[in-house]
């Protein structure tokens, strides 16, 4: 797409507006990361003029930055919103928990393409890495908690360890299934995901995973 060309103009709402604009950059992020993101692209491509921009955010550096928090919130909801139908069983909540951030739409090559757009930027800016610090303890806290409800004895020291790792299986499967999707079968990286965390975890979550279990007995 050309990123000069303009869509065509019309009233919206606040919200609606803002939502475009980071939709628009969010592309042009994962394009060509976040210095395709010029004013004058992205009112092209959410089809504004470059004034109106400031009218919704005050700088492009906050407007990236909003970008980066709806893609990394999104993921983290994403995540957590599999916790409204698998009841009160604490191994089953914490298996889909872990079994939604190891499939679609979470893991797939555009939200990692567009995340490795934004991430080599996180060090040298603060405010990103602000955003990025918050997020990741946001999602590594909701995986403590699913991780403190276990039926078992652990210290909220134990537990908090016990996250972080679980936390960076997660990542390196979330990455590697998402740019290289065509090197697993259906289903292999979420299985691998939940016997993995288990295993740190000593709890079974693939019993607590039907979906899964059957490619689990076939994992070496």
């Amino acid at each position: 797409m050309d990123m000069t060309a303009r869509r065509p103009y019309r009233r919206a709402s606040e919200q609606t507006r803002r939502t475009e604009l980071i939709a628009a950059t969010q592309e042009l992020v994962a394009e060509g990361g976040p210095a395709n993101a010029t004013v004058r692209a992205i009112a092209a491509r959410a089809g504004v003029t470059a004034g109106l921009i400031r009218h919704y955010f005050q700088s492009k550096e906050e407007l990236v930055r909003a970008a980066y928090l709806c893609l990394m919130e999104g993921m983290t909801a994403q995540s957590a919103a599999a916790l409204d139908s698998v009841g009160t069983v604490p191994e089953a909540r914490l298996a889909a928990f872990v079994a939604t951030s190891l499939g679609p739409p979470v893991m797939e090559a555009a939200a990692v393409g567009l995340w490795a757009g934004f991430v080599h930027k996180v060090q040298s800016t603060p405010e990103l890495l602000a955003v990025h610090e918050a997020v990741y303890l946001d999602y590594r806290g909701m995986l403590q908690s699913l991780i403190a409800a276990l039926p078992r004895l652990a210290t909220e020291v134990q537990q908090r360890a016990e996250a972080i790792a679980c936390n960076a299986v997660i990542d390196g499967l979330w990455l590697e299934g998402s740019i290289l999707s065509h090197a697993f079968a259906p289903g292999e990286i979420p299985a691998i995901g939940l016997r993995s965390v288990g295993a740190i975890l000593g709890v079974d979550l693939l019993a607590h995973a039907p979906q899964y279990s059957h490619i689990g007995k076939t994992l070496p």
